[in-house]
């Protein structure tokens, strides 16, 4: 080899990031899995269950699954639906946390990059040999044109593939839409039978043993988000302005109510 390939060779080399090494999944909380691998997340932010108001019934129902697989009980996997920023992320991390100080930390999450939905099976195949449970968390899943192939490699995990998920691991999505299917979807994209392009793309969403669905939030919901906020961090709030920062966002939401109380906490020179 030339002197000139030898070193655009070592160049590259330099270039490429470094394999990742393998993940301890004994040592910690939670991890994140991409196209490199795996790789621990020491410090788990989560909110506080309490502070998730709003949200009762959800609540309710995502914390008692996990708390049985942490228990090495039956449980589901879950979809979460709806509306933004109702808490569908927070509340899982929330349910892992509270789950971990009930069960000497036998649960750990494990979220999905989405570069990697086509490459579970490693992941898998990994956490299957560890004597722990998991939560594989894919957040803000989507079925648009261009990510099919990942949702379609899901739904075989789920069920009806030869190679079933591991069972003490269960899956953990987040979705704007219940059914998991674009806005712009046309039925007509079968001209023989057009129900079968949306049949096919349906067939995901039914495969979760829990679909739970977050609503748009009502005023007096919104009010009491950030009321427990601030009294949770000792802030004086007015609810004709949170009410106002709301018309402002133009949606009243678990999330614009902490970004209000985001707001108070920098003007009163407190961090959160």
């Amino acid at each position: 080899m030339s002197d000139a390939l030898i070193r655009i060779a070592e160049a590259l080399e330099r270039l490429a990031p470094p394999p990742a090494s393998a993940a301890d999944w004994a040592a910690a909380p939670a991890f994140v899995y991409d196209q490199r691998g795996a790789r621990a997340v020491e410090r788990f932010v989560a909110p506080p269950l309490d502070l998730l108001r709003g949200i009762e019934a959800q609540k309710a129902l995502v914390t008692a699954n996990v708390n049985r697989l942490a228990q090495g009980h039956a449980a589901h996997d879950m979809l979460l639906w709806g509306a933004r920023g109702m808490g569908k992320s927070a509340l899982l991390r929330a349910s892992i946390v509270a789950a971990q100080a009930l069960h000497d930390n036998a649960v750990a999450l494990v979220q999905v990059a989405p570069d990697a939905l086509s490459a579970l099976a490693p992941l898998f195949a990994a956490l299957g040999r560890q004597d722990r449970r998991f939560l594989v968390f894919i957040d803000d899943l989507g079925f648009e044109d261009a990510d099919g192939a990942g949702p379609r490699t899901l739904r075989s995990w789920l069920e009806g593939g030869v190679e079933a998920r591991p069972g003490n691991v269960r899956l953990a999505v987040t979705s704007n839409r219940r059914a998991i299917v674009p806005r712009h979807l046309s039925e007509q994209d079968d001209p023989i039978n057009p129900r079968d392009a949306v049949d096919d793309k349906l067939a995901l969403a039914d495969r979760f043993g829990l679909s739970i669905g977050f609503h748009a939030c009502p005023q007096d919901d919104y009010l009491a988000i950030i009321g427990g906020y601030c009294a949770q961090y000792g802030l004086e709030w007015d609810a004709g302005e949170a009410l106002e920062w709301s018309k402002r966002r133009g949606a009243r939401s678990g999330r614009v109510a902490w970004q209000f109380v985001t707001e108070l906490a920098g003007r009163a020179g407190k961090a959160l």
